[in-house]
């Protein structure tokens, strides 16, 4: 038999989260070896009548090494198994009475069951098995010598330790199978936010080849009837402008290609112009058509594209979000500029009443995740948290100058 465990050995319990659960072992241990220990002495020496330096030897053998199986209960067993049967044979060399109990006193019993639990817990099925068949054969081939017939009592030690490993082992696989599952919850976890944040990414990257390709469309039709608008221009400026046409047109062919790999048959291309602080409005009405009291405070100013688009993305999440979570409570969306960076605060009080479940189970996908990449990657801040009155509230800074996402 060998242990399951290649690494260094560690106590029983020690990946428990609470102290006293780690110490639990160390306490049952020291418990029965302060207790057996003189008890088997005297029982062996006082009342079986074993010579007392026997009797101390063997008592310090089947006790001593329980403080060793809270971390090695298999290399335990060993000493313990083999001091249990060689004092079994002890006791055969006096004369036993139809009171005592043989092969192994109760005391004996104690210790073992708890050397099982121990065993329990930290061993495979496999070498629980061949623990208990050892003990089981030894209980038998023990019984052809007993000196006053056999009797129930005599197969007590193979029920009671069978009972306990496999009690222990039980635990040990319940307690292993919650942990897998609590690892693999994790992972999945994990995994979920890795996938979201990617999609937020690619439908942020297709957002901006539309607000680029409108620009660098106009790029290239300007560059191509500058000839036709303007007259007598040099040849050298003509061809100048006919270089920046060529270049603006593979440069959109170059982002067409980049957007194909980000797209996939889930996600068609949107004909439509992309939005911004002038559709925010429209989200407002929509907000208050599904029963949520909006107050916006709209903002005229004239923003980059992509800063307009992202601003519009955020009240939509936190809108969403506030229908989802909180249906009824009062909100207010706000939108101004300081000449260096755009705000965009979404504030709401608590619902009316607690709603009873979620008004979708799935959500969009994105939430809190996609507007800090949104966020991040404009070169802003976002600042999104609960309120002390139970409401909600998201605030994004947005710089007005366009950063260089490649």
């Amino acid at each position: 038999m060998t242990s399951a465990e290649e690494e260094p050995p560690r106590a029983l319990l020690a990946g428990a989260s609470r102290r006293w659960v780690r110490l639990l072992p160390w306490g049952v241990a020291f418990v029965l070896c302060v207790a057996l220990l003189p008890t088997t002495i005297q029982v062996l020496s006082v009342d079986y009548g074993l010579n007392g330096g026997i009797a101390t030897a063997l008592a310090v053998a089947q006790t001593a090494p329980l403080l060793l199986a809270v971390v090695r209960p298999l290399q335990a067993w060993y000493v313990i198994f083999a001091a249990d049967v060689a004092g079994a044979l002890a006791l055969l060399t006096v004369d036993l009475e139809a009171r005592h109990m043989w092969p192994f006193p109760p005391m004996e019993i104690v210790g073992y069951v708890g050397l099982c639990l121990a065993l329990g817990l930290r061993e495979p099925r496999r070498t629980l098995l061949l623990v208990w068949l050892a003990t089981a054969g030894a209980n038998v081939g023990l019984g052809f010598f007993t000196p006053n017939g056999f009797s129930g009592r005599s197969a007590l030690l193979t029920i009671l330790s069978g009972v306990a490993l496999v009690l222990a082992g039980a635990l040990r696989e319940r307690y292993e199978a919650q942990r897998r599952l609590a690892e693999q919850e994790t992972i999945s976890e994990a995994e979920r936010d890795r996938r979201t944040l990617l999609e937020e990414r690619a439908r942020i990257a297709r957002e901006l080849h539309d607000v680029v390709a409108h620009h660098m469309s106009v790029i290239t039709v300007q560059a191509d009837t500058a000839a036709y608008r303007l007259n007598e221009l040099p040849p050298d400026v003509q061809e100048e402008l006919t270089s920046i046409a060529a270049t603006a047109r593979e440069s959109l062919s170059e982002m067409r290609r980049l957007l194909g790999v980000l797209r996939n048959e889930e996600a068609p291309g949107e004909l439509a112009p992309q939005p911004g602080l002038t559709r925010i409005g429209q989200l407002a009405e929509a907000t208050v058509r599904a029963g949520v009291p909006v107050e916006f405070t709209p903002c005229d100013a004239d923003v980059p594209e992509a800063v307009g688009l992202s601003a519009y993305r955020i009240v939509q999440e936190a809108l969403a979000n506030v229908v989802r979570h909180a249906p009824g409570a009062p909100t207010q969306v706000s939108v101004s500029e300081d000449g260096e960076r755009l705000t965009v605060l979404v504030v709401n009080g608590p619902p009316p009443e607690p709603p009873a479940a979620p008004l979708e189970e799935g959500g969009t996908g994105h939430g809190l995740v996609g507007m800090r990449e949104r966020v991040r990657l404009a070169g802003g801040t976002l600042d999104a948290g609960p309120l002390p009155d139970g409401g909600f509230r998201v605030a994004a800074q947005l710089p007005l100058t366009e950063r260089d996402l490649t």
